[in-house]
């Protein structure tokens, strides 16, 4: 298996015993990133490395084990039902938080819609679904139409978001003469579309991209942009900023900035949260007011962390953006910060 650092025998119980996925990338994206003058840094977002042997962590950091509710369906927050339709990509990101599940046959991927539109249908606090996985976009669009089957008529929900890295992968999916139709039919429904976009780097923007995204939103479909901060690839606010005002220009709203998770062969691709904020708070310097609406998130366990500042008395302050407990959404609270700490867990609780 070739390594960013040279080629390496490796047999399929030293993979599966590291959690090491397979190399997988798109001819597109290879040449997106060799061409886009950003490729020393890009390259480590689907170039495999030997730092993934040693890159200890856990392999569910947000617990998704433990909200879910059905097979394929997670219910952490009171509104948003999460849907994993496939354990599938069009690339495989190194970084990757579901390694358990991309690029295998897990049995985490909904394999009933009726099932799961039924428990939807039962909670009306639940306004809006997330289709995720994998990537929803390696489904035809065939498919995608069936599962919205089944979501569409669920009067409470309010908009069906699609989670994707595909628009930077292979942004051609996105010209498919079905798709303006089955965006169409969630209009008709009364409910409203959106499409959140992956884009970590503004190299990942490429000019098919950016000629799709218009022309999807000239159909009605909303865009907003998530990126995680890695070590190697972005940690630095002139490329941050660059990327969000790009964002911003083709019509995606910077949603979140996610703080890099301690994923077991992925742990690597974290980055201190001192040097965190100070990325957070250099983005926001460079960029004008209607730009700068993304939140610095971790994505734990408990709930969506926004991460606000390094305080004079040397304690992390930070707020619940989400919680299975809605009390705690808006709270403001700190720990002593301890240097190298990338993870709320690498704080002390006093």
């Amino acid at each position: 298996m070739n390594f960013i650092e040279g080629p390496r025998v490796i047999t399929e119980g030293e993979l599966h015993a590291n959690n090491i996925t397979r190399y997988h990338v798109t001819r597109f994206y290879r040449e997106q990133i060799t061409n886009s003058g950003y490729y020393d840094q890009l390259k480590y977002i689907v170039e495999p490395s030997f730092e993934e042997f040693d890159s200890p962590g856990d392999l569910d950091t947000s617990g998704e084990h433990d909200n879910t509710v059905a097979p394929g369906l997670q219910h952490k927050y009171t509104q948003t039902g999460l849907l994993l339709v496939t354990d599938r990509c069009a690339s495989y990101c190194r970084y990757c938080f579901r390694k358990r599940i991309v690029g295998r046959d897990s049995d985490e991927i909904a394999p009933d819609f009726v099932q799961l539109a039924q428990y939807i249908a039962g909670r009306p606090e639940i306004t809006n679904v997330l289709l995720s996985g994998g990537d929803p976009f390696v489904l035809s669009t065939a498919k995608l139409d069936k599962i919205l089957d089944h979501l569409l008529p669920i009067s409470h929900l309010h908009s069906i978001r699609f989670g994707t890295k595909a628009v930077a992968y292979e942004p051609r999916r996105f010209e498919d003469s079905a798709l303006p139709a089955m965006f169409q039919r969630i209009h008709e429904a009364g409910k409203t579309a959106v499409i959140v976009t992956h884009f970590d780097h503004i190299g990942e923007i490429s000019v098919d991209a950016e000629r799709n995204i218009r022309s999807l939103r000239a159909q009605g479909v909303q865009f907003l942009n998530q990126s995680v901060l890695l070590a190697k690839v972005n940690d630095d606010p002139e490329i941050l900023a660059a990327t969000f005002a790009k964002c911003h220009q083709i019509g995606i709203r910077p949603y979140y900035l996610f703080q890099g998770r301690p994923v077991k062969g992925a742990s690597h691709f974290q980055v201190p949260l001192r040097r965190g904020l100070e990325i957070a708070h250099g983005i926001n310097q460079r960029l004008s007011g209607i730009e700068k609406t993304f939140k610095y998130i971790m994505s734990h366990y408990t709930g969506k962390i926004e991460i606000l500042d390094l305080g004079a008395d040397d304690r992390v302050y930070m707020r619940y953006h989400q919680n299975k407990t809605p009390e705690k959404i808006g709270k403001i609270f700190s720990r002593p910060y301890l240097e190298g700490a990338c993870w709320l867990d690498d704080l002390p609780e006093r």
